[in-house]
């Protein structure tokens, strides 16, 4: 499917089921609320998969990597050559998500939306390349409008390829040296934040490159001065390849009715894409972790979602959103499998009470 076409097809959220999965909630051998917000997960999974007893036997996470020309301004602490190499470090089982995508359960997918140079080619590398990495924003737009549009169909295509495959809970993690400055741009231009605030340490930079990485956001943002109201343009004048290609699966997985769990900045700055393009997404993500960069928070208040997870984390890679997958599972677990009061015959209701 096209932009368009994703777009309206992304349904809201099932009321009839959500209420269904809050009776049976109220009904489970505990006390009422007692298991906190697992209990509000398992009745919005409902609502987002149209099922009052939701299950995920398939579970992916995607990484998508690119290059950013940005990092010609030192602006993180490594150079860009890392990005290729540790799309290589992935493929080769030897990086952070592969042994959280594992430990969670999930089949992990790597793509080359542009990383330069290009990796070698591997069987387990999918590649959707329109340009090897973006241009520096600091001197000009980073891709041009038709490519932003583009990668986002590029990431809705892969959507609905694992939703045809079978997933039923999805992930999304990013790799690219660079792509928080992206990320940051991104997150102040359409929320209205101060760069201060949208912009954090990255890749632990010090202070001195912290300032810089400021200064070529805002001169950015003051050169091309994007319409926050035009998601694809803002894209196209400070954004990454590889958080267009995410914003595009955060719409095609919603219009498949399955779940996004979000992982740091570069991720929830596609999230802030994608709700910007189609605001009935956000009812289908979830904040997987709380990470360390400042820009992450700004974008989540945003969206209005709080995180599971607080582990002070900044790796990206996906990393939080394969912590929290574990608990999105156990919630829907908790909904499906926990008995009833009336099919475990234990008395629901005592002058004792519960406690």
């Amino acid at each position: 499917m096209n932009l368009e076409e994703t777009i309206s097809r992304i349904p809201p959220l099932d009321r009839e089921v959500m209420e269904a999965a809050e009776a049976r909630q109220s009904h489970l051998t505990k006390p009422a609320g007692a298991l906190g917000r697992l209990e509000e997960l398992s009745i919005l999974l409902a609502g987002i998969t149209g099922s009052s007893r939701p299950r995920f036997s398939e579970r992916t996470l995607v990484v998508a990597a690119a290059s950013h020309g940005v990092t010609e301004e030192v602006v993180s602490a490594y150079p860009t050559s890392v990005t290729e190499q540790m799309v290589h470090n992935i493929l080769g089982g030897g990086a952070a998500i592969n042994v959280l995508a594992n430990a969670a359960g999930a089949r992990l997918v790597a793509v080359d939306v542009g990383v330069s140079p290009a990796p070698q080619p591997h069987p387990e590398l999918r590649r959707v390349r329109l340009a090897p990495g973006t241009r520096n924003m600091l001197r000009e737009p980073t891709m041009p409008r038709e490519h932003a549009q583009q990668i986002v169909e590029s990431g809705i295509m892969l959507a609905e390829e694992l939703a045809d495959y079978g997933t039923t809970l999805l992930g999304l993690g990013d790799m690219g040296i660079g792509n928080t400055t992206a990320a940051a741009a991104i997150v102040a231009a359409i929320t209205g934040a101060p760069v201060e605030q949208a912009t954090g340490r990255g890749t632990m930079i010090g202070d001195a490159v912290l300032r810089n990485k400021r200064a070529v956001i805002s001169d950015a943002l003051g050169r091309h001065r994007p319409d926050p109201e035009d998601a694809l343009g803002v894209l196209g004048k400070v954004g990454g390849y590889e958080i267009g290609f995410l914003a595009g699966c955060c719409l095609g997985a919603a219009a498949h009715r399955i779940p996004v769990i979000l992982d740091g900045l570069p991720v929830v700055s596609a999230a802030v894409l994608a709700d910007r393009l189609a605001p009935a997404v956000r009812s289908f993500m979830i904040a997987g972790h709380r990470s360390a960069e400042p820009g992450q928070h700004v974008a989540l208040r945003h969206l209005g979602l709080e995180p599971l997870l607080d582990l002070g984390m900044r790796l990206g890679e996906g990393s939080g959103a394969a912590l929290a997958m574990p608990l999105v599972v156990a919630a829907a677990r908790t909904l499906d499998e926990m008995a009833t009061f009336g099919e475990a015959g234990v008395d629901e209701e005592s002058d004792a009470g519960q406690g």
